[in-house]
């Protein structure tokens, strides 16, 4: 029996654990920030959440994202071409008085953001470099150092990561894309939800595809 869509749907305002620390951030509905999150001009998708200690600067993230502790997105450069890589060079306002932050430099480092899609897994102490894309439905194993793009539903593992498989064959991840449902309104997704666990996913396809 259906219920009223009170008793169905939650509080959809972001949580934030309060030992997180979020500057210029963007946050999505359900969004889940925990323990200890650092993120600097992050954009949160729905649904999307972190778990403890992962850190994420100039980074854009879809909905359904699931980010598991210790892993670094946009784990920023140092000018290794300048006389000192140290930070002295690009934040000589942490030590000097009248030095101020290097604007170029910053900038060269917003320019390399790293963009995610949706439903993505990272796994635990996943890094990912700057400059990458990560498309739809992808898996980023544990521990694993991203340094390329990585193609929708993909997964990558490894130092370097490289990858494994894909999770779908390519006709069932072009129907997974057209179904979009990452977009369903929430009351539709709810009612999928049972379906998600009950069903193989062609089955699931075939009978939450409109026709």
């Amino acid at each position: 029996m259906d219920r009223p869509e009170n008793l169905v749907l939650k509080d959809p305002e972001p949580r934030i654990h309060p030992t997180a620390e979020l500057k210029a951030c963007k946050l999505g509905r359900y969004a889940s920030i925990g323990e200890r999150v650092i993120l600097r001009e992050v954009i949160v998708g729905d649904f999307s959440y972190f778990e403890r200690h992962a850190e994420a600067i100039y980074t854009t993230i879809g909905k359904f994202c699931s980010i598991a502790a210790n892993s670094r997105i946009n784990a920023l450069e140092h000018p290794i071409e300048r006389l000192t890589q140290h930070k002295v060079s690009y934040r000589p306002n942490e030590y000097f008085r009248w030095l101020g932050v290097d604007a170029a430099f910053r900038e060269r480092r917003r320019a390399q953001s790293v963009s995610i899609g949706h439903d993505v897994w990272i796994g635990h102490g996943a890094v990912i470099m700057p400059d990458v894309t990560i498309g739809n439905g992808a898996i980023i194993g544990a521990n694993a150092v991203v340094t390329r793009d990585v193609p929708a539903y993909a997964i990558f593992a490894g130092v370097p990561a490289r990858q494994l498989r894909q999770r779908f064959a390519a006709d069932i991840a072009a129907r997974i894309e057209r179904l979009a449902w990452w977009d369903w309104p929430v009351e539709k997704l709810a009612k999928a939800v049972p379906d998600m666990q009950a069903l193989s996913i062609e089955i699931f396809l075939d009978r939450w595809e409109i026709p």
